[in-house]
């Protein structure tokens, strides 16, 4: 069995790892029968959203203790994390990976990635491990790794709002965005490098989830 590393940004959308992806990424590792180990920055969020309302509020929380909900508790700090102990790593998407992971939401591709993030892409990178994002998170990719391709989606398609400022961005990085559709994945096979859109697109939920489950796929053969 492929031994995958599954990295998480919080829980929920609007500040954390987006709930649905993070699920579509453990079903399909589980279907694939995968061993799956969980992990997540022992950091502060960058801010709490009240999810009913959309809007931040005054509360803190951390990265790790919120992810641990979605991991059922079965959880490790990120720092605990040995590449040699795994065969490949996926990042769920959420806004959570664009301001606790790295401050793109923010910054944009001004943004820096969190040391810890940086050190564990890297870290496969060398090995010549499998690296998959979806949603937001290939941006992580966009600022470690100069050159890489990746896709957020596509950019002249309306179910695809935010990808062209986004596709762009990732351009001006000096890497290779590819227009790629909801139930596809993109392979950057130099880099090893695995990309999805997710929810960058207005699409319905069996969408999202099949085309984690291509990025999954993809990412598992690379192994």
């Amino acid at each position: 069995a492929k031994r995958v590393a599954v990295v998480l940004a919080g829980c929920g959308v609007f500040d954390g790892s987006e709930i649905h992806e993070a699920s579509a990424v453990l079903v399909h590792l589980s279907r694939h029968q995968a061993t799956v180990k969980i992990f997540a920055p022992n950091i502060d969020q960058m801010h709490v959203v009240d999810h009913l309302i959309g809007s931040p509020t005054e509360e803190k929380r951390n990265v790790l203790v919120e992810s641990a909900r979605l991991a059922r508790g079965d959880i490790q700090d990120l720092s605990e994390l040995n590449v040699k102990e795994l065969d490949a790593i996926i990042f769920p998407g959420g806004f959570g990976a664009a301001k606790n992971l790295c401050s793109w939401a923010v910054q944009g591709k001004d943004c820096s990635v969190n040391e810890q993030i940086t050190a564990v892409l890297q870290a496969f990178h060398a090995e010549k491990k499998p690296i998959g994002l979806c949603c937001i998170s290939p941006v992580l990719a966009a600022k470690v790794f100069p050159g890489c391709e990746v896709t957020v989606g596509h950019d002249k398609d309306a179910r695809y709002p935010d990808v062209p400022d986004t596709a762009e961005a990732i351009s001006q990085l000096g890497c290779k965005h590819i227009c790629k559709h909801v139930n596809e994945a993109h392979v950057d096979e130099k880099n090893k490098i695995v990309t999805t859109c997710a929810f960058m697109c207005k699409a319905p939920l069996h969408e999202i989830f099949d085309g984690i489950g291509v990025m999954v796929q993809d990412v598992l053969k690379l192994a």
